[in-house]
């Protein structure tokens, strides 16, 4: 007799590096920073330190599924949210890191559980709207990058109106997405979200300098 997709629960170790601003106290409001597909903590750290005002803690965490990619210095360890293979199983994970996370730090005194900004860049886009929709009154705004949206954005039950500012900007040339599809993306995002704010760029499938422009207005708009 054979017995399919038998499994045993384990405990992992989820991985983020925290920046707390120098000569301020607590509780501080939280940028929680989400690297794309086959990047890893160390680099959407940098990227969240050059927008995030300095009166924000930043945490920047790093995805579970760890595989090898290819890079003109050879092979490198990249990281990624998603596969596949049950996916729901990692938007789960997902939701669960970041509600740990800020329990967390809210706990120890470190952060204000009531601002939490979410950021995230290429995959990170999708399932950060998921948690968006899933737990709306969690976040006090969401910034997204050049990213798509859920595939069950108009399906899913468990999704709920997020009414926090939330920036989706994209570029006219991207690799991975033609600038129809984004279109088609900032449109149904329009008809969920009732502060959103979208923009489209001269640029590839990357974060530019005016980009970041306007994600730093967006964050000094939050913290006044």
């Amino acid at each position: 007799m054979l017995s399919n997709d038998l499994h045993i629960e384990a405990t992992i170790n989820l991985y983020y590096d925290l920046h707390l601003p120098e000569g301020k106290s607590g509780p501080l409001p939280l940028l929680i920073a989400v690297h794309g597909y086959g990047a890893h903590k160390r680099y959407m750290m940098r990227e969240a330190l050059q927008v995030v005002p300095d009166s924000f803690a930043v945490a920047s965490v790093q995805a579970p599924h760890q595989h090898f990619r290819k890079t003109d210095d050879g092979y490198k360890v990249g990281f990624g949210w998603l596969t596949e293979h049950r996916p729901h199983e990692s938007v789960e994970l997902h939701q669960k890191f970041l509600l740990d996370l800020i329990e967390k730090l809210a706990g120890d005194g470190k952060i204000d559980p009531t601002r939490v900004y979410l950021y995230g860049f290429s995959q990170a886009v999708g399932i950060n709207f998921r948690f968006a929709f899933t737990h709306p009154h969690t976040l006090a705004g969401v910034v997204a990058v050049c990213g798509g949206i859920p595939g069950d954005l108009e399906t899913n039950a468990d999704y709920n109106a997020f009414d926090a500012p939330t920036l989706y900007i994209y570029g006219d040339d991207d690799e991975f997405y033609a600038l129809e599809k984004f279109r088609e993306f900032e449109s149904k995002l329009a008809e969920r979200l009732s502060n959103l704010t979208a923009k489209q760029y001269s640029a590839k499938h990357e974060i530019t300098d005016e980009m970041r422009a306007d994600i730093t207005k967006f964050f000094r708009t939050a913290a006044k």
